[in-house]
């Protein structure tokens, strides 16, 4: 038997396949209807959802990263707020027991904390009443380390030595710390609360510069405070720089150990 395919007469047609009766045509359409409002409804909600967040953003700060700064904050190690969590060598005691004014303890145990610090640890706390700021200073400020909160220049001394001392924070986003910053005015209170002290600076005036401005940072000659944010809000184009010059020191914790004459 032959495997040769028949060849088709001449007049054949193919025949198509029966129209589509009304009953499937409906249910096409209505699949199709279902679809578009799905994804119209997924669109408006996406788009709700944005204006909301941009409505936070403008009034509050961004709220995504408000949340990522919280789970990063309970990741702290504040081992370094407190003397009772790494405590004084002997040597060291008998050190600052040959130390005879409270300043120069606090700059003996300041030089302590910068050889043990790591990017990310807790070094103090920074108060401003102004505004509303009370928040943890971390070390560095690397991308990782602002998320956690203000952190200070590595390139900077810690309070109690005499040398300028440099914090950056955000704006707008990480629970935005500094948001307010710019309405700091010559006068007011800024508090750094250290292990061995609490040191109280004021506003001297604020300024507006370039972000490769390393001047801002350099020592003057005496205890100044540097805060350093982006601006304007939600730009990185400039930065806007607080100095503030100390007005008090109040030691606190080792630097009482020995107890002072």
């Amino acid at each position: 038997m032959s495997s040769r395919t028949e060849p088709r007469p001449s007049g054949a047609s193919v025949v198509a396949p029966p129209p589509a009766t009304g009953r499937t045509a409906t249910r096409r359409r209505r699949t199709i209807t279902r679809l578009v409002r799905g994804v119209a409804s997924v669109l408006i909600i996406s788009g709700a959802l944005l204006l909301a967040d941009a409505a936070v953003t403008l009034v509050w700060q961004e709220p995504v990263t408000a949340v990522i700064a919280l789970v990063q904050q309970s990741r702290i190690d504040k081992r370094f707020l407190t003397f009772r969590s790494v405590p004084l060598a002997p040597v060291e005691r008998h050190a600052l027991a040959e130390v005879r004014s409270d300043r120069r303890r606090a700059a003996y145990l300041a030089r302590r904390e910068a050889r043990r610090l790591s990017a990310g640890d807790a070094i103090g706390r920074i108060v401003i009443l102004r505004i509303g700021v009370s928040s943890d200073v971390v070390q560095g400020t690397d991308p990782a380390s602002l998320e956690k909160g203000p952190g200070h220049y590595p390139g900077t001394a810690l309070p109690g030595l005499g040398r300028t001392v440099a914090i950056a924070g955000h704006r707008t986003t990480y629970l935005a710390p500094f948001r307010h910053i710019d309405a700091l005015r010559p006068g007011d209170r800024i508090v750094l609360r250290m292990p061995y002290g609490n040191f109280t600076y004021r506003v001297q005036y604020n300024r507006i510069v370039a972000p490769t401005a390393l001047w801002v940072t350099r020592d003057v000659g005496y205890d100044r405070l540097v805060l350093s944010a982006c601006t304007p809000l939600y730009s990185a184009a400039q930065r806007i720089i607080v100095f503030a010059r100390l007005a008090g020191f109040v030691p606190l914790g080792a630097a009482r150990v020995t107890g002072s004459p």
